[in-house]
Parts: structure tokens; C-alpha cells; sequence
């Protein structure tokens, strides 16, 4: 009996010996879907082999629920050593000092130079601080069907916005079903007005982009008035009556059955372009620049931090390291359609080095013409927005309004 209690002392000691010093991180994802998470879960069990002294707890809440989650644990300092945070809340959490400055950490990392332009903006947008390493990101950029273009005798590709809509206006044919631009009618419609609407200003403020570098809002400046009724003649001319109502799935549709050769749409678009399509059907070019020799462009992203109060931060910095590393980083991007934070990949790996994916590439390393600019989401005016601006952009284009109506409105609204 004394012999069989020594034993088991021996063996809790040994436990004790063998477990001491690994440490486990509770990291919480919110982008979650059942693809992500198990792409998300191969990089840790990656991480764990190379890494047996330290383990990783994967929290991920249903997608709906995700944000207010991960808002509850970082408020209330429940255990949380890693956090995905979206573009739209790493403001509120830093402001409420739940996010650790990233920036000596940075300094350290030996693929920091390779982070690309728009990934160190990203990374900074709160008080030019890095308090988080972007993960990917979501930058539109112009569908264009090479095929049907040739068919129509068409021997160029659009480089600005007049050239955009002159072209799709004359190659719309509504006899022949033929039309040339996949409007967004609903849905966040504005982004895509605004695309055009801003492209007219070269003083647009990149923090925020519903107003000029003097703080003004820009709607009723003359040049964006010209660059709405852009907008509206593009509707008028060269998209389809019901375009009012398109959303993303009415827009790819219509560009894979070749009814409009045009489309504005994210990096996540062309694996599902080239399943209903085809590679060698279509092209992707960088954004058509404005009358400003410029295009104000919405990115989307999310990134990666470290809860302030975190009692493991060395620790979660390797993993943010290892996840955030050119090579995972690119196989991570794969595995669902943004684009990658590293300038040396889209250099080294053939999938983004050719392609669709040199358009995103030009832009990102063209900033004095591609103005990566961020919309005010901590704005409490910002969560009535999308459906104020949708109601008075259909009236508008139903010619219920005028653009200088509109326009008004709009800029009294965002008046401070």
C-alpha cells in the first residue's frame, strides 16, 4: 500500500514537472463561419507542434453574436489573451484601454518591413498607434469581361471614371439584353456612389471620408455634385431598370451571364467568378481614377490584438507572429478570398504575384494615387446612415429628387 501511494506521489510530481511552463491562450475569433474556424484550427494545431509549450483556446461564437461577445469579455477583463478585432470596434476598444500597444512589438518582427502601406495604416488607425496586426483585407477593384468587350469591339480598358461610364453607356443596347455596368442598388449602395462621388475631390480627409482636409462635409461641394450626377448618368444609361434593386448576388450574376462586362466588386468575388465563369473569361484592373487623378478607396479588415490586461502577452505575441507571417498569412488568405498584409507576397507566390490580383497589388503600392480613406464608424450618426442614404438614392434615381437636393441633405447631415 505505501509503495502504491509513493507511486502515485511520484507520478502527480512528474505531471507537475512535465505540464509546468505551458501556458494557455484564450484567443476569440468573430469573423466565424465552419470553413474559417477549421482553416483557423489547422494553424494552431501548426503553431501548438512548433510551439509544445503553449496552447490555444479557440473561442468562436456564432457570427451573430461574436462582437458583443468578445465586447463583453474585454469590458468585463474576463480571461482573453488574443482578440480579432474589425475595423469598426478597434476604435472603442482602445478608447476604453482594452488593446495593447503593439508598436515595440512590431519594432522587433522580422517581416515588419514587408508589411504593406495599406497594412500599416491599418494597423495604426487609432492614434497613429498600432494596436493590432491586420490579418487581410477587402479593397475593391474593376471585373471586367475580357470576352464580351472583344465580341463588342471594344479595344480598351477603362483608366478613369468618365472613360467607365462613357463606355458602358455606349454599349448598352436594352434590345439586346446588353448593358454595361452591375449597379448596386441596395445594400450599402453608397459605397459604391461614393467610389465615383469622391473621385471628383483631390482634398478628401483619408480619416474620414465623408469630409475635406478643412474638416468640411464634401456633398455639396461643387465637384462632388458633378461626380453624383456621374453617378446618375451612369444608372440612366448603362444598367438595367431593375439595377435599382440589385444586391451582390444580382451584380455577379449579371456579370457571369455577360448582361454587364462591368463590375466593381471585392477580392472575395473571384473565386466565386471563376466557379460560375472562368479565369480566362474575365480580368480584374485597378479601381478607374477621377477627375482628381485620384480614387478614394474603403478597405475592410480585420487584425489581431492583445487584451491589455492579458497575464500571457509574450506569449500571444509569438502566435500573433506565427498566424500574421507571410506564409500563413497567404495560405490563410487562400482559404477565403482577402487579400494578404505582406508586400512580399504578392511578389513571391504565384497565386497573387500574376493575374487577377496585380490590380490590388498596383493600387497598395501606389498611394499617392490610390487614397486608402476610412468611413466615420464611431460616429453616432453612422448607424442611421446606410438607410438614410439608400432612401434618398432611390429617390433620386427614380427622379423623385434632385442631386442638389440630395446633396444638401447629406452634407447638413454630417455637419458637425
Amino acid at each position: 500500500m505505501k509503495r502504491k501511494v509513493v507511486l502515485s506521489l511520484l507520478l502527480v510530481v512528474l505531471i507537475g514537472v512535465f505540464s509546468f511552463g505551458v501556458v494557455t491562450l484564450n484567443f476569440i475569433e468573430v469573423l466565424t463561419s465552419p470553413a474559417r474556424t477549421q482553416v483557423i484550427k489547422e494553424i494552431i494545431a501548426d503553431f501548438e507542434a512548433k510551439n509544445p509549450d503553449i496552447k490555444i483556446n479557440l473561442i468562436s461564437p456564432p457570427y451573430e453574436q461574436a462582437d458583443q461577445r468578445a465586447t463583453l469579455m474585454l469590458n468585463t477583463n474576463q480571461p482573453l489573451d488574443i482578440i480579432e478585432v474589425r475595423d469598426y470596434t478597434v476604435k472603442q476598444f482602445v478608447n476604453n484601454g482594452k488593446l495593447e500597444n503593439l508598436e515595440s512589438y512590431l519594432a522587433g518582427w522580422e517581416h515588419n518591413d514587408t508589411l504593406t502601406f495599406v497594412a500599416n495604416q491599418a494597423a495604426r488607425t487609432v492614434d497613429d498607434t498600432a494596436f493590432i496586426v491586420p490579418q487581410f483585407f477587402f479593397i475593391k477593384g474593376l471585373f471586367v469581361r475580357t470576352d464580351i468587350l472583344e465580341k463588342l469591339g471594344v479595344s480598351y480598358i477603362p483608366k478613369t471614371m468618365s472613360e467607365l461610364v462613357e463606355l458602358c453607356i455606349d454599349i448598352t443596347d436594352p434590345d439586346k439584353n446588353q448593358y454595361g455596368f452591375g449597379f448596386r442598388g441596395k445594400s450599402w449602395e453608397f459605397k459604391f456612389s461614393d467610389l465615383i462621388a469622391t473621385s471628383f475631390l483631390s482634398d478628401i480627409d483619408a480619416t474620414n471620408i465623408y469630409k475635406t482636409e478643412s474638416g468640411e462635409a464634401y456633398f455639396d461641394d461643387p465637384r462632388a455634385i458633378e461626380g453624383l450626377k456621374m453617378y446618375v448618368r451612369l444608372f440612366e444609361g448603362g444598367v438595367p431598370a431593375d439595377g435599382i434593386n440589385w444586391g451582390f448576388n444580382e451584380q455577379v450574376n449579371a456579370f457571369v451571364s455577360g448582361i454587364t462586362p462591368f463590375l466593381i466588386q471585392d477580392p472575395d468575388t473571384v473565386a466565386l467568378v471563376d466557379e460560375m465563369l472562368g479565369r480566362e473569361y474575365y480580368t480584374v484592373v485597378p479601381i478607374p481614377v477621377g477627375p482628381s487623378g485620384k480614387a478614394y478607396m474603403d478597405y475592410g479588415f480585420s487584425g489581431l490584438g492583445i487584451p491589455s490586461y492579458s497575464k500571457h502577452k509574450a506569449e500571444a505575441w509569438e502566435f500573433i507572429k506565427y498566424i500574421s507571417s507571410p506564409e500563413v498569412n497567404a495560405y490563410f488568405s487562400k482559404s477565403y478570398g482577402p487579400l494578404p498584409i505582406h508586400s512580399s507576397t504578392y511578389e513571391n507566390d504565384p497565386y497573387f504575384s500574376s493575374g487577377v490580383y496585380t490590380a490590388w497589388s498596383y493600387m497598395m503600392s501606389h498611394p499617392e494615387k490610390y487614397i486608402f480613406a476610412s468611413y466615420p464608424l464611431d460616429s453616432e450618426k453612422w448607424p442611421g446612415w446606410p438607410e438614410i442614404h439608400q432612401q434618398d438614392m432611390q429617390s433620386l434615381l427614380l427622379g423623385d429628387t434632385t442631386v442638389e437636393a440630395v446633396a444638401a441633405k447629406w452634407a447638413e447631415y454630417w455637419e458637425d
